[in-house]
């Protein structure tokens, strides 16, 4: 038996399964060396979800990064000779005009993100797939790369890791269960087994349905939850024998029944001679706590397949039987037939980067078999270079506030996401149900008596409008667009453009009470937010002004947007985004550590300080006639871009005179204490509440503001955003030299420039209100517009603005069609809609030379 190492450069535990594999696969390649891999079972895994995964592999989804992940994946798997493409069907049932308009968005989300997907008609699938009745099909996606992973992920897990052992460079060790991490001053520093410990600064958890129980050994908490998901086979399914095919017909998918199913090829293969389907619950499904997976030697079959409940399926396999008779032809084999367990995620989202509760903790968890490969090489360039190739805000472990990682929060939404694995289609807008009123700021009840329509954002309940303004449609009517789409107009509320034209006009105030506010102070905290900044914000920025800038990663990609007020000589205000305030916060306390700069304080004020907006050509007049000192509120007393404490009936107010939603007017933050009254005190004067859609989507995008994560990207920088800073502040900064390489080119790769819809009646005539990401192509040859670095233009933001009358998005085009006046196609729902170039880089369309906000 090998002798366990006293030390390794890290250690990955959940070595068996794919994830595991990949990542010390990737890890190699990338140089790494005196890896140990550990796995409570037989290495490969025989009891994890690698152990009887269906193993199927289709390239599309709405996420950029999932399709990425996957058609690496894929490339990966046919490199090593162990893929099957044979293609794959998604199938629309007569009647179900919901799902085939659902396909129609999957292709345009495939043509965005670099998929080969297409619609095709009833004839071709059953020409494809023979299993199925015609008359019940409406339509299909097709997918041509999708395809099996042959024989079996297992099997690749296996040679990945004899590859990786045979390289000197991973130890393994089966049956080796981790006990507990050991965690000194906030950082890993080993790995605790029965047959020893391992110094270590790096522990790496791929342990899929376990994850959470090495998770909480490291001080982690990690929002994941195993889900039984029922698999059945029928046979003898005979239709390949001789050809010695692992697969014979495409994967085929029917959603609308929440099912799919595939054939096991020839009877002499590793599991041939069957129909494998699938079902995944949606409306009871069955989580199980990882604490209570059975272990090996309690299950019949394998920890993470369970005995299976016909009444779990029978509804929905009499339905599949209906579009697919031969199921019901067939005998049921009851002995292999199970419910397999596999990860759900409170998002939907994989799980990966490092823990922001532990230095040196990485998770790569919630990680599907079609991805494994993909995420392994993403968690590899991480961890080595700093970053993925693509931004990964939307699997990063941090994107998380600790609230959103307690048990009831977690078991609640992967309940909800459990739900949605297939069916319904998930609206880009879609709400949760679960986890709400979870933070709420002082204004809340008051929003809750006017009829606030709520939403939720990183916990925080947000009003998008109110009832009680739905008497404002009656002036602004006639400028406020119906939505007779019913996609369209889901989670939308025409009144929250009826309450923009009223802020235009007169006084309006918005809950900004989700901003996510960090006080930085200390000797060492002028040279952490210079470091991290682009803009300049100490040397001799004066007290009380504030400064618009961004955070950079090493490669000049945006990181971060946001504010930040210089409040004394060594005390600094942050305002960030509540969606990305965690994140935000991760990245200055990491590169606080990184550069040595202990003498600092990060204060979390977002639970104490409320904020609301108070923005209008009248917000002035109002905010003087409560001001104790109104005289201070004057142009010339108090300048846009600066803060100041202030006086209101006597509440305590910090003002920050700055506008995201193109007027005049103030950010006004007080103790949660007062809240209340100063609302009640602006209600008195007749200012109107306005919900949170005209400051995230209608003013923003007539005002063509960029939103992280959404149309500012690492993938991207600031000179293609359109907000690179005249000058170069002389101080070093964190990505200082891309940026000023990036400076140096005669013309960026892409730019992002504002557009609008020129005709958005579709082929039935009915007006259209785009949501969500829609790919951009050129009119000429009805492609997808891609850059010279590869990048595919898409619309990253689509709202319409009310004082402008237009519906305007945003989206990186190539160098060469970034020109004012071009026009360009949009796909939406399978038709095209004609895209007009307003502006490249930041150029509004409403007041573009900002002379209203500084009036």
């Amino acid at each position: 038996m090998a002798t366990l190492p006293k030390r390794a450069n890290a250690v990955i535990i959940g070595q068996g399964g794919i994830v595991g594999a990949s990542v010390a696969h990737h890890l190699i390649e990338l140089g790494w060396e005196d890896l140990v891999g550990l796995d409570k079972s037989a290495i490969p895994s025989d009891i994890g979800s690698t152990s009887h995964a269906s193993d199927f592999c289709y390239m599309t989804s709405h996420d950029k990064m999932s399709c990425y992940t996957t058609t690496y994946s894929r490339r990966f798997y046919e490199r090593l000779g162990h893929y099957q493409r044979v293609g794959g069907l998604e199938v629309a049932r007569v009647g179900d005009d919901e799902r085939m308009a659902e396909l129609k968005r999957k292709v345009a989300s495939g043509k965005a993100f670099g998929t080969n997907v297409r619609l095709i008609g009833p004839d071709e699938v059953v020409e494809r797939f023979p299993l199925a009745r015609r008359e019940l099909i409406q339509g299909a996606l097709w997918d041509p790369d999708a395809g099996l992973v042959v024989p079996r992920s297992q099997q690749v897990a296996g040679e990945l890791i004899e590859q990786a052992v045979a390289s000197g460079r991973l130890s393994t060790f089966a049956d080796t269960p981790a006990l507990d991490i050991d965690i000194q001053d906030g950082r890993v520093r080993g790995v605790q087994t029965a047959r020893g410990f391992i110094e270590t600064p790096v522990v790496i958890v791929t342990s899929g349905i376990w994850g959470p129980i090495p998770a909480a050994m490291g001080g982690a908490a990690l929002p994941l939850m195993p889900v039984e998901h029922p698999l059945m086979f029928f046979g003898p399914f005979e239709a390949f024998t001789g050809t010695g095919k692992e697969i014979g017909y495409p994967l085929f998918r029917d959603q609308g029944n929440s099912a799919y199913m595939r054939d096991t090829g020839d009877p002499a293969t590793t599991e041939g001679g069957q129909l494998e389907w699938g079902y995944y619950e949606a409306s009871s499904p069955r989580l199980v706590r990882p604490t209570d997976i059975l272990e090996r030697d309690q299950a019949r079959l394998s920890p993470s397949m369970r005995d299976l409940d016909l009444d779990q399926v029978m509804h929905a396999f009499t339905r599949a039987v209906e579009l697919t008779p031969v199921l019901g032809e067939l005998g049921w084999d009851e002995k292999h037939s199970f419910n397999g367990l596999l990860s759900v995620t409170t998002d939907g989202g994989s799980l990966v980067g490092e823990s922001p509760e532990t230095r040196g903790l990485w998770f790569c968890e919630a990680v599907w078999v079609k991805d494994g490969p993909g995420m392994g090489k993403v968690l590899a360039d991480w961890i080595t270079r700093g970053k993925p190739e693509l931004d990964p805000f939307g699997i990063d472990i941090a994107r998380f506030y600790p609230v959103q990682k307690t048990p009831a929060h977690v078991e609640g939404r992967c309940l909800e996401i459990a739900r949605k694995i297939y069916d319904p289609p998930v609206h880009p807008r879609e709400p949760f149900e679960s986890g709400r009123d979870l933070r709420r700021g002082p204004f809340w009840p008051r929003e809750k008596e006017l009829g606030g329509y709520f939403m939720e954002a990183a916990g925080w309940e947000r009003a998008h409008g109110y009832a009680a303004n739905e008497e404002l449609l009656e002036r602004y009517g006639d400028r406020v667009p119906e939505r007779p789409a019913e996609w369209d107009g889901r989670h939308f509320w025409r009144v929250s453009n009826a309450e923009h034209l009223a802020l235009s006009e007169d006084v309006g105030m918005i809950n900004l009470s989700h901003f996510a506010i960090f006080d930085v102070s200390g000797p060492d905290a002028e040279t952490l937010l210079e470091t991290l900044s682009v803009a300049r914000v100490g040397g001799e920025t004066p007290l009380g002004k504030g400064v618009y800038t961004h955070f950079l990663d090493a490669a000049g990609g945006v990181h971060s947007d946001l504010t930040v007020i210089r409040l004394a000589a060594d005390t600094f205000r942050v305002v960030c985004g509540g969606d990305t305030g965690h994140r935000d916060y991760v990245w200055m306390t990491r590169l606080a550590e990184a550069r040595g700069l202990e003498r600092i304080h990060i204060e979390d004020r977002t639970d104490t300080l409320a904020t609301l907006g108070l923005w209008g050509p009248n917000a002035r007049r109002t905010l003087q006639a409560l001001a104790d000192d109104p005289q201070a509120l004057d142009n010339e007393r108090f300048p846009f871009a600066t803060a100041r404490e202030i006086r209101v009936r006597g509440l305590p107010i910090w003002a920050f005179r700055i506008s995201y939603v193109g007027e005049q007017g103030w950010e006004l933050y007080t103790p949660f204490s007062y809240g209340l009254t100063l609302w009640d005190l602006l209600f008195e004067q007749d200012v109107t509440p306005v919900g949170i859609e005209t400051y995230a989507n209608s003013r923003r995008l007539e005002k063509s503001l960029r939103l992280q994560n959404v149309d500012l990207l690492t993938e991207y920088n600031l000179y293609e955003a359109g907000l690179a800073r005249p000058r170069v502040k002389p101080v070093d900064f964190h990505g200082k030299a891309a940026y000023l390489a990036q400076r140096e080119r005669e013309h960026q790769p892409a730019y992002l420039c504002t557009l609008t819809l020129r005709q958005n009646h579709d082929a039935q005539g009915m007006p259209r209100y785009p949501v969500g990401h829609s790919p951009i192509l050129d009119p000429a040859s009805g492609e997808v517009l891609v850059d010279s670095l590869g990048r595919r233009s898409y619309v990253t933001s689509i709202a319409y603005g009310p004082s402008v009358g237009e519906i305007i998005a945003l989206g990186y085009l190539p160098v060469e069609h970034a020109r004012v006046g071009h026009t360009l196609l949009m796909e939406y729902f399978g038709e095209h809609y004609p895209l007009r170039v307003e502006a490249v880089g930041h150029r509004a369309l409403y007041d573009p030379e900002n002379h209203r906000p500084k009036g």
